[in-house]
């Protein structure tokens, strides 16, 4: 078994969509980024390349790259899950944290865990997703942007 950590942040913008484990939630911002911005997917893709010792998700899906400009971070996902699997891994489970004063996000969440689950080949019961806020402090308390923390447990498979 091995575990790894992920974190991403992004700042708001306007114009963008705000997308959340997939979920495209209603508010008046989005978040600015090469791909879609989804924090919530790229801590989780971060967690699990970290666990399995293979980099971040910079290395395998750069900024630089036109092919990755709008690109859903779920599917990156699903191509982190691929690389692990072709490494001899399978994911256990996931915890991960969304950090945002605004949006409130609880009804998003059951959809959050079920896109992450299916993303990741496991149950929705492995797959734990809460928000919280930051009490008005820092970036995410002062609305300029979101941020996510994810842990993950991995498991090498018999090959």
């Amino acid at each position: 078994m091995r575990i790894g950590h992920g974190y991403d942040v992004h700042r708001f913008c306007r114009g963008r969509p705000l997308i959340l484990g997939g979920v495209t939630v209603p508010y008046e911002q989005g978040l600015l980024g090469h791909s879609d911005a989804d924090v919530l997917a790229h801590a989780v893709a971060d967690a699990l390349l970290g666990a399995a010792g293979l980099g971040d998700i910079g290395r395998h899906f750069p900024d630089t790259d036109d092919t990755y400009k709008g690109a859903d971070s779920m599917l990156l996902l699903g191509r982190v899950v691929e690389m692990l699997h072709n490494k001899g891994f399978s994911v256990h489970n996931i915890d991960a944290t969304v950090i945002a004063q605004r949006p409130k996000l609880k009804d998003y969440i059951p959809q959050m865990t079920r896109n992450i689950a299916d993303v990741c080949g496991v149950l929705p019961g492995y797959v734990n997703v809460k928000a919280t806020t930051e009490e008005g402090l820092g970036f995410t308390g002062e609305l300029l942007g979101i941020s996510s923390h994810a842990v993950c447990l991995i498991n090498e498979n018999n090959l």
